[in-house]
Order: C-alpha cells, then sequence, then structure tokens
C-alpha cells in the first residue's frame, strides 16, 4: 500500500515536470531521494521511464487530429504538411537516438544530487538569459520550421541525457535560441518526446536485469494513468501560458530547487554531522 502511494504520488509529479521545462526524472530521482524509495523498484530506470509512457499518451489524445496524417477531415495539402511534421520530428530525433544508445550506460552515473542541482542552475540561468535577449520569432509555425533547423534542435535535446536538465526545458530553450516563439518551442517539444519516450521506456525495459513481478506492473500501470490525468491537465496549462508569458519564471524555479537541493544534500548534512 505504501508502495502504490508513492507511485500515485510520482505520478502526479511526472505529470507535472514532464512537459514543465524543469525536469521530470530529475524530480523524481529527487523525491525518491527524500521519500526514503531510493532503493526500491520505484527507484529503478524501468520505472522512472516507462512511467513516462503515460504522460506521452496525453499528447497523443490532446493533438490526435494534428498528429494524424490519415484524417479524413483533412485537405490534401493539410495531409503533406503533417507527413513533413513527422518528417522534421524524426530527423530532430535522430541524434538523441544514436547519442543515446552510447551514452545509455554512462547516464546512469550521473544520477546524483550533485549532478541535478548543477543543471537545475545552470539551464535556469540560461532559460534568464535566453528570455532576456529574446528578439522576434523567425518561426511562428512547425511547416516554417526547415529540416536543418530541427537537427539544430534535436541536437539539444541530447542534453537532456544528463538528469536534471529537462528533456522539454533543453528542446524548448533550443528552439528559442534558433528562433522559434515560445508556443511553436513547447508544441514541437511536445511532438518529439513521442518517439524519443517510446524508445527509451523499450530501450529500459528491454536492459532491464530484473524480472518485473505482476505487482510492480501493477503499480507501474496505476502510475502511468496518473501521469497521463496530470498531464492533460499540465499540457493545456503551458499552452495557455506560454501565450501570454515568457519561461523567466522556470529559470528562477529551477536555480531555486538546485540551491534547495545544495542545501538538503550538503550542506546540512556537514552542519548536523
Amino acid at each position: 500500500m505504501t508502495e502504490m502511494l508513492l507511485a500515485i504520488f510520482l505520478g502526479i509529479v511526472e505529470g507535472i515536470t514532464e512537459w514543465l521545462p524543469i525536469s521530470s526524472t530529475g524530480h523524481m530521482i529527487l523525491f525518491n531521494r527524500f521519500l526514503g524509495s531510493d532503493e526500491g523498484f520505484l527507484s529503478t530506470d524501468v520505472f522512472l521511464y516507462v512511467i513516462q509512457l503515460g504522460a506521452i499518451m496525453a499528447i497523443v489524445t490532446l493533438y490526435f487530429k494534428k498528429l494524424n496524417p490519415f484524417s479524413p477531415s483533412k485537405s490534401k495539402e493539410e495531409k503533406k504538411d503533417t507527413f513533413n511534421m513527422w518528417g522534421k520530428v524524426i530527423i530532430a530525433c535522430l541524434p538523441a537516438a544514436v547519442i543515446g544508445l552510447l551514452l545509455n550506460d554512462l547516464a546512469d552515473r550521473f544520477e546524483n544530487e550533485y549532478v541535478i542541482s548543477a543543471t537545475l542552475i545552470i539551464y535556469g540561468i540560461a532559460f534568464i538569459i535566453a528570455e532576456k535577449r529574446k528578439r522576434a520569432a523567425k518561426y511562428t509555425s512547425i511547416s516554417a520550421v526547415s529540416y536543418t533547423t530541427a537537427i539544430l534542435i534535436g541536437i539539444f535535446q541530447v542534453l537532456s541525457i544528463i538528469p536534471g536538465t529537462s528533456r522539454s526545458g533543453a528542446t524548448i530553450l533550443g528552439a528559442i535560441l534558433i528562433g522559434c516563439s515560445r508556443e511553436i518551442a513547447a508544441e514541437f517539444s511536445f511532438f518529439l518526446a513521442i518517439p524519443v519516450m517510446f524508445g527509451v521506456s523499450f530501450l529500459k525495459l528491454v536492459t532491464y536485469d530484473g524480472v518485473i513481478t505482476p505487482s510492480q506492473w501493477l503499480v507501474l500501470g496505476i502510475a502511468m494513468a496518473v501521469a497521463y490525468a496530470v498531464s492533460m491537465v499540465s499540457v493545456k496549462f503551458l499552452t495557455g501560458y506560454v501565450k501570454k508569458h515568457d519561461f523567466t519564471v522556470f529559470g528562477w524555479y529551477r536555480i531555486a530547487l538546485g540551491l534547495l537541493v545544495i542545501l538538503l544534500t550538503v550542506i546540512l548534512p556537514r552542519i548536523t554531522a
């Protein structure tokens, strides 16, 4: 029962943090540390990454028509644009697919509070600087984004291999720096997540050296369902938020959280030792 309640809580955390540029995996690792659940199934890569499929299904649900190139309600031109959009998404995912496979084992070594706090702060500062220097967007629709630009955004996505970076944060920040509007940066980040997260989840499942029991599958399934429901709300919030606001507040949040992690994991233990 305790594990089930923790799984529900982590599902809520996943649903909120997956789409906001504040690092879902970083938050999940930190919460597991502080909740004392960092030794069991909830702390495994299988749980931490496969739970993201619940969040992904929220994107598929919310954007199904836009993502579906075979929609009967679309014109021939609209179907062509949808296929082109998927082409850009696939191209943008190639850097993460190649480098992610090569560095899969190495990335696990960075799952600690020091790295997470550092990446939270570094990218928080980067968001604040990027927003202060923001100019008029060159790309205000995904159809205007070239394949070359899509690859560049995909390269930024590779940075999210390091815990605490945030996959959505890296791609949104990269897209903004390249010249995308905030709305398009967020939306393209959503779509990039679909093949990336399915791929990463499959990789974690096939490389898992343990056996997932029926009760663990149940815990994972409930966590995914919670992540799906919460993601439906958080995605709608973010898409509405970026129409009127910038990402500066998320930058400050990342810095504050990073400093809090340092205080709780580095400074206080030394004071109380």
